[in-house]
């Protein structure tokens, strides 16, 4: 019983505990965000993946608002611990997701590391990145039974739509 209750009761915790205190994990997610600006595609831990992305897409929702928004500088002043990453994050990123809302990352798991840790990691990017996708667009089979019933079927009420036209 006693394992159960110490598992729902969180004792005040409302973030992870990555480093080894308060300031570390500050400066830890600093470092992995400014990479994620840099390189725009990082691998990390999935736990300190899933951490910085939300202030990754923070730091998006701040730059959407222009470099003449003077909290939003001090956000990129903070978060970035390069600045010349700055005019990167306003000229660059942000107009990138200008018609965008929200969900401006995509966290994709990967194989666990092979060394001792045996680490569950991910891969956090920007959409929209040069890289290649990480995955593989799905191309539909044009020669399987179904789609080509379905092409037929298609060619016939276009061709009977054209006669009713007609007549």
């Amino acid at each position: 019983m006693r394992l159960s209750v110490r598992a729902l009761v969180s004792h005040g915790r409302v973030a992870r505990r990555m480093g080894l205190g308060p300031e570390s994990r500050i400066n830890m997610l600093r470092n992995i965000l400014t990479g994620l600006v840099r390189h725009e595609r990082i691998e990390t831990t999935r736990a300190r993946a899933d951490e910085v992305r939300f202030y990754a897409e923070k730091l998006i929702d701040y730059a959407k608002k222009g470099d003449t928004n003077q909290k939003s500088m001090e956000m990129a002043d903070f978060w970035l611990t390069e600045k010349d990453l700055i005019p990167k994050l306003f000229k660059v990123l942000a107009p990138r997701f200008e018609n965008q809302s929200s969900g401006y990352t995509l966290m994709a798991r990967i194989p666990n590391r092979e060394n001792l840790d045996r680490a569950a990691m991910a891969v956090l990017e920007y959409k929209g990145n040069p890289f290649p996708p990480l995955f593989p667009v799905k191309h539909t089979n044009e020669l399987n039974l179904v789609n080509q019933l379905l092409k037929g079927y298609r060619e016939e009420k276009a061709q009977r739509t054209t006669e009713i036209r007609d007549s």
